[in-house]
């Protein structure tokens, strides 16, 4: 069985060839860390993951039930236009701040 926790046993990802971490670093420890119930070894893996699952699960939960009663999803589980431009930007700011030089959000 392979432990994300172990360096390399999932790969090498290719934005550590560049020496930067980028705003998916750190995802797979995030998520095997939040399906045994650690939250605290989940958000130092990766806070940003830990922050929006709730956000898409949600919104999988609306897609989910529209698309099982054969409903459409306009109207229902649609994002406002602004929000994509806010999410871009978040992820671009998480990606700068966790590679300040002993940046507390780096995995």
């Amino acid at each position: 069985m392979r432990d994300p926790h172990r360096a390399g046993s999932w790969g090498l990802c290719p934005s550590s060839l560049l020496g930067i971490w980028c705003p998916g670093c750190g995802g797979l420890r995030a998520v095997n860390d939040l399906t045994h119930g650690d939250l605290a070894a989940a958000a130092s893996s990766n806070l940003l993951l830990v922050l929006l699952a709730p956000a898409v699960l949600a919104l999988l939960a609306v897609w989910t039930v529209r698309r099982w009663q054969a409903r459409p999803l306009r109207g229902a589980a649609t994002v406002p236009g602004w929000s994509v431009g806010a999410l871009l930007t978040l992820v671009a700011v998480f990606t700068v701040l966790r590679n300040l030089p002993g940046a507390w959000l780096a995995p």
